[in-house]
């Protein structure tokens, strides 16, 4: 039977407690077990077949460190001695406050710890609570473990020695020798009372190895957001959460290293750029390989979405080429168009409303006769003597000139200046040169575009007769007009 009273105790006991942590300081313990007698009339201590009797109780625990709490323990039970020759039985309700000491602290699985407090014993079945009824436990003591069974639940084992200060409940005086009891116990504790949870994450802070988890986001129980494919980006910022990718592309993979995730890379086995969504560009015209329908278009080459050169105006002539890219002309004059249809392109033609020659820059050839008057005219372009002022006779020589100018208004005209070589080759180079315009300065003054004009004077550099003769003399003065496009 009472093998069976003890088997039953530990069953009954066969639940989880759990450790008590910072964050559940309070627990509630629920306990019991069996009890032998010291005393007179002998030692049953740790002897299974002498006198044993049952007891129940409860407990509640502080926590103050991880290394110590403060218990408080109240059992209610049956405690004696039975002997052939004599004994004694009785009720009995013990309560105590311990101090637990917990060696190698109260992290780990399996937790030791030793105690020691101090307690009272009542001998009433009915509780009376007669002075002389209750005894004095100076000190309780003993020790035991708590096992770890789940996050919430510990099975208790422990050893308690009640020392009383009374030598008389046992019914015996004369041995000297004080009734004391063991306590052999089985228990489970239940923790309760919540830590401060920053983040609302469900881990304490105390826990909590990120603290600053934003609200809603799955943690692990460490408190720090879960990382299913463990490649250093939390699901919550991972786009790609179940695949392994990089940091720069919100964890998602680029496996062939162009910066532009596989989910978004148009070409995601071969490298490219990212403006062009991972594709490679081997001309390096902006279009895709992948797009491109002219893949050898040379570098820096105008392109249209296909790949291939430009052609804005659509006259067979790539932009590339074009000199007229938004204007259509014919190939043989690079995209140009020509309006007068004289071969030379509107772009460099300088009379391009009128049919004229390539020589003349598409202008028409002057008349011969005209050229004859021109060159006439120089020649008989007269000034007064050592000066640059024209002679009244040759302002009317002008005036025609004029007229015959602006019949070619394209045409320019070169006015070169001559003189013997009397005086000094200084003086003669400047009065030529101030007699050409001289000339020129009259046209302008008709309305002739100096930009058409150019004065230049020779001096005595480039005579046409020998100066050793007045005749020739007369021959090197003079002034040459040469009409050119």
């Amino acid at each position: 039977m009472k093998k069976l009273l003890m088997l039953s105790a530990c069953l009954i006991t066969a639940l989880a407690t759990t450790a008590q942590t910072e964050d559940r300081k309070f627990s509630f313990g629920v306990n019991g077990g069996l009890i032998q007698y010291h005393g007179d009339l002998g030692r049953d201590w740790y002897k299974t077949d002498k006198t044993m009797y049952g007891f129940g109780g409860i407990s509640i625990s502080y926590y103050l460190w991880k290394y110590v709490d403060i218990n408080a323990m109240y059992s209610r039970g049956t405690l004696g001695y039975d002997s052939s020759v004599t004994g004694f039985k009785g009720d009995f309700s013990a309560a105590s406050v311990n101090l637990r000491i917990k060696p190698i602290g109260s992290d780990y699985i399996i937790t030791p710890y030793v105690f020691g407090g101090v307690g009272a014993v009542l001998f009433d079945r009915q509780l009376n609570f007669h002075k002389e009824k209750i005894d004095s436990a100076l000190p309780t003591a003993g020790g035991g473990i708590n096992i770890r069974l789940t996050p919430e639940l510990t099975l208790n084992l422990q050893e308690t020695f009640m020392f009383t200060n009374n030598d008389a409940r046992d019914g015996v005086v004369a041995g000297g020798s004080d009734d004391d009891f063991l306590l052999h116990t089985v228990g489970l504790q239940y923790n309760f009372g919540c830590g401060k949870d920053t983040d609302k994450d469900g881990v304490s802070d105390s826990k909590d190895k990120c603290p600053d988890t934003p609200a809603g986001t799955k943690v692990d129980k460490n408190g720090c957001p879960v990382d299913t494919d463990k490649d250093g980006v939390a699901d919550y910022l991972d786009t790609c959460p179940e695949v392994a990718g990089t940091a720069a592309l919100n964890g998602c993979p680029d496996k062939d290293n162009d910066g532009v995730a596989d989910a978004e890379d148009r070409c995601p086995d071969a490298k490219g750029t990212v403006a062009l969504k991972g594709c490679p560009d081997t001309d390096g015209d902006g279009v895709a390989d992948l797009d491109d329908k002219c893949p050898g278009t040379k570098a820096g080459t105008p392109v249209d979405a296909t790949g291939c050169a430009m052609d804005s105006d659509k006259d067979g002539v790539t932009n590339d080429a074009d000199r007229c890219p938004d204007v259509a002309g014919p190939v043989s004059l690079k995209g140009c168009p020509d309006g007068d249809g004289d071969g030379v392109a509107d772009i460099d033609d300088r009379c391009p409303k009128v049919k004229g020659t390539m020589e003349n820059k598409g202008c028409p050839e002057i008349a011969k006769q005209d050229v004859v008057r021109i060159n006439y005219i120089g020649s008989k372009l007269f000034f007064e003597t050592g000066s640059d002022k024209l002679k009244v006779a040759s302002l009317t020589l002008l005036d025609e000139l004029v007229k015959i100018l602006n019949r070619y208004e394209a045409a320019s005209l070169a006015i070169e200046g001559h003189t013997d070589s009397d005086g000094s080759e200084a003086f003669n180079q400047t009065l030529s040169q101030k007699r050409t315009e001289s000339v020129k300065k009259y046209l302008v003054s008709k309305g002739i575009s100096a930009s058409r004009l150019t004065a230049t004077g020779f001096g005595e550099t480039k005579p046409v007769a020998d100066n050793k003769t007045s005749l020739g003399k007369a021959k090197n003065r003079r002034v040459e007009l040469k009409t050119s496009y």
